[in-house]
């Protein structure tokens, strides 16, 4: 690998019958819960060096097959946890294909929210750094793959993009990453969009006031104040981590600035016909300017959807991608 990516061609997509439209597309793991049956795997404990004692938990489960692969490092989405139905569902398959396995909560979410008094956003990239700097030497020797989904994505793709990696980073992928924070955030909180905003609001405040005594009353207070998501950004996310505010936040942490930085394979999967992410910043980025990004954009398949006709598309696509490898 000198200069770019293996080249990569995205199997076409079909939409699984009755998962039509990009809202059932998105809202399909809701309704089914699919189970994706895991080992237990180990808790690993990851303890965050700049002094204020928080420590991100996560999950490695050993690899299926005896063969020397890399180690995926998987990152949630907005609400998310290791336990996300996506998470599980990519795990199986990379399992399957003799990766170990880490799922990384990361700060403050799912079972890293009473371990931690600060909460993740979705450029926070020196959480990801220290924990691929503590991770045991034997387990990287082979390298590191970043998979992320939605707000981890963009945080995987801002991530591979600064590029201070410390420990071999061979490849990345990102699947839904509102890779132009500022215009997902205008159309998450758009009307059509008031039944996704008011779940994943109501969850963010919910958690905010279910650890009110690790966070503090000042942010909880404030998150509760929030009447939408650029609200809670404006009023939590930016000054709570030294922005003015929410644009400043937007600007300095969307993924879109540091696609052109990247000089990993990197494997970026999108629906167009996303409900909470505009396709205008997907539609225009020059991509053949950085031949190490294979994009698989499609037409449809909602938010983290991709339920198609042989499996999930994203995977199949990351499945693909990791063969060319």
């Amino acid at each position: 690998m000198t200069d770019g990516a293996p080249p990569f061609t995205p199997p076409p997509f079909r939409p699984r019958f009755p998962w039509w439209g990009r809202h059932l597309q998105t809202i399909r793991n809701t309704i089914v819960k699919p189970a994706y049956p895991l080992p237990p795997g180990r808790e690993m404990r990851f303890a965050m060096p700049d002094g204020g004692g928080d420590v991100l938990l996560a999950r490695l489960n050993p690899p299926a097959l005896a063969v020397s692969r890399p180690l995926a490092v998987l990152l949630h989405g907005l609400t998310g946890s290791e336990d996300s139905f996506y998470v599980r569902a990519t795990t199986r398959l990379l399992l399957d294909r003799g990766h170990p396995v880490l799922r990384l909560n990361l700060r403050g979410a799912g079972p890293s929210a009473v371990t931690c008094s600060r909460r993740y956003h979705a450029g926070r990239t020196g959480d990801v750094r220290a924990v691929l700097a503590a991770l045991p030497v034997d387990l990287v020797a082979d390298g590191v793959i970043m998979v992320g989904w939605s707000l981890g994505g963009n945080c995987t793709l801002k991530f591979l993009g600064e590029g201070d990696f410390p420990v071999p980073v061979v490849a990345g992928a990102a699947i839904s990453a509102p890779i132009d924070l500022a215009a997902s955030s205008r159309l998450f909180g758009s009307p059509p969009n008031r039944l996704y905003h008011r779940r994943l609001l109501g969850q963010m405040k919910a958690d905010m006031q279910a650890n009110r005594s690790k966070v503090g009353d000042l942010w909880a207070d404030a998150a509760l104040a929030a009447h939408d998501l650029w609200d809670f950004d404006d009023k939590v996310v930016a000054p709570w981590n030294g922005w003015a505010d929410a644009p400043e936040y937007y600007r300095v942490n969307s993924a879109l600035s540091f696609l052109p930085r990247i000089a990993v394979p990197t494997l970026v999967v999108h629906a167009l016909d996303d409900p909470w992410i505009p396709p205008a910043a997907y539609q225009d980025f020059r991509w053949s300017a950085n031949p190490w990004l294979s994009p698989a954009l499609s037409r449809a398949g909602g938010h983290v959807g991709f339920h198609g006709v042989g499996g999930v598309w994203s995977d199949l696509c990351l499945a693909r991608f990791l063969d060319g490898l």
